[in-house]
């Protein structure tokens, strides 16, 4: 199984997830299961299936999250030292050539993704456009709006 590069945050937002799943969703599926069940006639019993429904997306998100931990790659920002250069993991300030503005992202794994918290998934366009470049680069995007041109400000690891 190949290796999912993931953030020391994103690996704990993982672990959590599947700790709830674990500790709080399926006991609740369960006694809800109980619950159904003890109302008798289980063939037209809509809180029954209901119920059943639930398990299976909860089990299968659990299956999920662990694959997703056992095949992690776990990679602290701060211990990185690439000598400037875009990395997983790296925060990057940018400067839209067009129009000016300045933006900043860290470049992180599929799960951890949010553009909204300035975390852009590796494999994005523009996470795939900045790895590899250093501060002073000029990284090309194709966006749905047309080409975009990016000037690499700042490159961190934190």
């Amino acid at each position: 199984m190949a290796t999912l590069p993931i953030t020391k945050r994103g690996a704990e937002k993982l672990k959590a997830e599947l700790h709830q799943l674990k500790t709080v969703e399926r006991p609740s599926v369960i006694n809800a299961i109980a619950e159904a069940r003890a109302q008798g006639d289980l063939s037209e019993n809509a809180e029954y299936e209901a119920a059943k429904d639930r398990q299976g997306f909860i089990e299968g998100r659990i299956k999920e999250v662990e694959g997703k931990l056992a095949a992690a790659q776990v990679i602290d920002p701060s211990s990185l030292d690439a000598g400037g250069r875009v990395v997983f993991g790296a925060t990057v300030e940018l400067e839209d050539v067009g129009s000016g503005d300045l933006v900043k992202y860290q470049i992180v794994g599929e799960d951890e993704a949010d553009l909204k918290l300035g975390l852009i998934n590796v494999g994005s366009p523009i996470g795939r456009a900045l790895i590899g470049k250093e501060e002073g680069d000029t990284a090309e995007v194709q966006a749905p709006g047309g080409l975009k041109h990016y000037e690499i400000i700042s490159v961190q690891y934190l």
